[in-house]
């Protein structure tokens, strides 16, 4: 598996010290490389114990313009900066420890975690990283607010953000990012926290924000920032790209399409968050734990000696299937495929790695009435041979799914040792359609 289809976490320990935005209290925060299926887990270090909060939906309470979460009466403020450049940086697991209730605001944005976390490093762990990919479409209202969510095109997510104030000094802005690791690190994480003059006079007189300074926030005066310029022309938009990052990546996995965004704030990124999460739920409780061979014949057209699958022992939703192929003396090839060194022929792993794909690829578009037929094959590779007696692991992970389309990224191995790799692309054509290609043939 690439770094893009494996679980990942920083490399070494990184230390930051800084200040709260809202409490002004100074803290030190910990990054600690975490194993995998850890996530990310936040650790008051300074309370009795060492109470750690996860970084889930479930622990998400948005507060006044800033994502809190709470695990019973444990709270740790300001997370989203931090979430961001998890999601962004493409970092799954991690933990977090901090000696106070609030993250550092250091100089507003999303710098202050990311660049130290690119300079450790992201690495790759021995698992599989798992994906949300959106079905349906979905949208939320909030007066002139709305988040809109649909199925999106490629592996990686899609955001257009509407920022509109109605006039000046900020007005409207517009942009859009379709995210990896670069576009992040460069384009958003240095986006800074801002406000109004008059909203921070308001939070002043209600005693929030002991901590911001001009430095640290973007006050933004009848003329424009006050005692500070910005770094783009669209800088607040961007910030707000940057606060639903952070708040998505609650949900636990990479989530795959696209966004639209008008308006909308931490409040509104919630209730989206708690609706993925609730649509996730709803998606793995529709797959099978398991298909067994008669499960798999239901599927695939193949049959005895062509069926190169015999047991699918995970399914994570429509995105990921891992199979099983024993390879014993008695399969057909081996009479003629090197019989004095008998070793199961590249194509036909190939073949193995694309039926798994198939079943994950038919299971999503059974209803649709949809066959996948194999298209191309590329960034193939064949690490080692595999011989009678080797039980082949095989892995399938959905990258692009459209109508007439996709592409899956597959890996098989034997004792966690790679014997062969490939991204294969079907073609989507309706059942009917093939029936009657084949009624031709016969003819």
């Amino acid at each position: 598996m690439s770094l893009s289809t494996r679980q990942t976490t920083i490399s070494r320990r990184v230390e930051i010290r800084g200040v709260g935005l809202f409490s002004g209290h100074p803290v030190t925060v910990t990054f600690v490389p975490a194993e995998v299926d850890t996530g990310v887990v936040f650790v008051r270090t300074d309370l009795p114990g060492r109470p750690e909060v996860p970084a889930t939906a479930d622990r998400f309470g948005p507060i006044e313009r800033r994502t809190t979460l709470q695990a019973d009466r444990v709270v740790i403020h300001t997370v989203e900066h931090l979430l961001a450049c998890c999601s962004g940086l493409g970092v799954d697991n991690l933990r977090v420890e901090t000696s106070e209730a609030e993250l550092p605001v250091g100089d507003g944005s999303a710098l202050t975690f990311a660049e130290p976390m690119w300079e450790a490093g992201v690495v790759a762990l021995k698992a599989p990283r798992r994906h949300f990919r959106v079905e349906t479409p979905l949208v939320l209202e909030n007066g002139e607010a709305c988040l809109e969510v649909t199925p999106g095109v490629g592996p990686d997510l899609l955001i257009r953000y509407t920022l509109d104030y109605d006039g000046p000094p900020l007005g409207r802005q517009e942009v859009s990012f379709r995210m990896t690791p670069e576009v992040f690190l460069h384009e958003i994480a240095p986006a800074r926290s801002f406000c109004l003059e008059s909203e921070a006079l308001d939070m002043r007189s209600r005693g929030l924000g002991a901590g911001a300074t001009y430095d640290n926030t973007l006050v933004i005066g009848p003329d424009g920032p006050i005692r500070n310029t910005y770094r783009f022309p669209d800088e607040p938009a961007r910030h707000k790209v940057l606060d639903l990052l952070g708040d998505l990546a609650l949900l636990g996995r990479r989530l795959r399409g696209e966004i639209r965004a008008v308006r909308s704030g931490h409040s509104l990124n919630a209730k989206l968050v708690k609706e993925l999460s609730g649509k996730m739920m709803e998606q793995d409780q529709k797959c099978d734990v398991s298909l067994d061979i008669r499960d798999i014949m239901k599927i695939l057209p193949h049959r005895y000696p062509f069926l190169m699958v015999d047991r699918v022992i995970e399914l994570e939703g429509y995105e990921r299937a891992v199979g099983i192929k024993n390879v014993t003396m008695n399969e057909h090839f081996f009479q003629g495929h090197f019989p004095g060194r008998p070793m199961m022929p590249g194509v036909l792993q190939i073949e193995a790695m694309a039926q798994l794909a198939g079943v994950l690829l038919r299971r999503k578009l059974t209803e649709e009435k949809k066959l996948a037929l194999l298209m191309g094959i590329d960034e193939v590779r064949f690490p080692r041979p595999v011989v009678p007696g080797d039980q082949l692991v095989l892995e399938a992970v959905a990258v692009r799914v459209k109508t007439r389309s996709g592409q899956v990224r597959c890996r098989a191995s034997v004792d966690g040792e790679t014997t062969a790799e490939a991204l294969i692309k079907f073609i989507l054509v309706d059942v009917d359609e093939q029936d009657d290609e084949h009624r031709e043939e016969g003819d």
